[in-house]
């Protein structure tokens, strides 16, 4: 029987809401399916010199990253790993138009103050991707309660 999901993307980041996005994203995958990670790189906006950003440096956040994203493929058997830069969001809908993934799976964890400042990552996923989006929720551990 083919998987109804031959290719899953997973966006990742250093949270463990993200790992848990990723192994629900295996599992999705299965034995047959593709599985690509997806990590971006945010590009901040630079209203001033670029030397007023003293102590940024593009080249070296950009090999961490890969660096990061590596050792997560490498903690993920069968995957690959895509590294974009830019907007977050914005950047993985315009990868997924291309590499055409069959589900995107994501981890919904930011709390009130991070979206307001920082907007919804999985709410623009939802509204904005070409694919279907899979939104994993944090264990309950991970958010600071308990089960009981």
């Amino acid at each position: 029987m083919d998987p109804v999901f031959s290719h899953v993307a997973c966006c990742v980041d250093d949270s463990a809401a993200s790992m848990h996005a990723r192994d629900e994203a295996r599992r999705i995958a299965g034995d047959a399916g593709r599985l690509t990670l997806v990590h971006v790189v945010y590009t901040p906006v630079v209203y001033a010199e670029p030397m007023a950003l003293v102590g940024y440096d593009p080249g070296f956040i950009y090999t961490e990253a890969q660096k990061w994203l590596d050792d997560r493929v490498a903690e993920t058997p069968g995957a690959v790993g895509v590294l974009l830069e830019g907007h977050p969001p914005s950047s993985v809908c315009r990868w997924a138009e291309d590499a055409e993934p069959d589900l995107i799976v994501a981890a919904s964890h930011r709390g009130l103050v991070e979206r307001v400042l920082l907007g919804s990552f999985a709410g623009h996923l939802a509204q904005h991707s070409p694919v279907d989006v899979l939104l994993t929720r944090p264990h309950p551990q991970e958010n600071g309660k308990s089960d009981a």
